[in-house]
């Protein structure tokens, strides 16, 4: 009787941790969302198309496709093509910051980075989520969520600059934390951005695009 009785709170104890574990939050708690319009995204493209070529907005969402063949943003530039929206406007270099959006990612993409938050030293950028063969990673490792693939997922990117700390939540789950990259000025981007072994196709979308700040 007594093993019984202490099996009653150890079993509770077990599922108020996994109901810990499953439950989903709300990482835009304490921000404000900030005022954003199609003025605030700048639509980077190869050079040599016109934007309704690689960019369409319909039904409140944004997609984005780029093919591997594609030129550059610009004609002196030496990067792999991309479609992305580069959020304008809102350019920090301190503060706490949020990315949230919905992101839907075809099963005929790979080798692309969909999401980043640009400015680092001396790389490029402080975080990029890629896309390989329907795995969503940071850079490319570590894989976040394994197959991400054809489904609308919640993506939340917090970047705390002067506590130099960045998280990922999917769904409402954190599913990464790291330290920042360095670099004086970042803003956020997202669609497709070709990487190493990328495919012949890239595509991704976004609707409910937002930028969020914590007062």
């Amino acid at each position: 009787m007594k093993f019984a009785s202490l099996l009653v709170p150890i079993c509770l104890c077990l599922a108020w941790l996994s109901f810990q574990l499953t439950v989903a939050v709300d990482p835009t708690v304490g921000f404000t969302s900030l005022p954003l319009d199609q003025s605030n995204f700048d639509i980077q493209r190869p050079y040599n198309v016109p934007v309704n070529k690689r960019y369409s907005f319909i039904n409140g969402v944004h997609r984005m496709w780029v093919y591997k063949s594609d030129k550059p943003h610009s004609p002196d530039s030496h990067t792999h093509p991309r479609t992305e929206i580069r959020i304008k406007g809102y350019d920090f270099s301190s503060g706490v910051w949020q990315f949230e959006a919905y992101g839907y990612v075809p099963k005929v993409t790979s080798g692309a980075s969909i999401m980043q938050i640009f400015g680092g030293s001396p790389s490029a950028t402080t975080l990029m989520l890629r896309i390989y063969k329907g795995a969503l990673a940071y850079y490319r490792n570590p894989v976040l969520v394994r197959n991400i693939y054809s489904r609308w997922f919640r993506l939340n990117v917090i970047y705390d600059v002067d506590a130099n700390k960045v998280q990922v939540y999917i769904d409402g789950h954190l599913k990464f934390e790291t330290t920042g990259r360095g670099g004086t000025s970042h803003f956020f981007k997202c669609g497709v951005y070709a990487q190493d072994r990328d495919s012949h196709y890239m595509e991704s979308r976004w609707k409910n695009i937002k930028v969020l700040r914590k007062d």
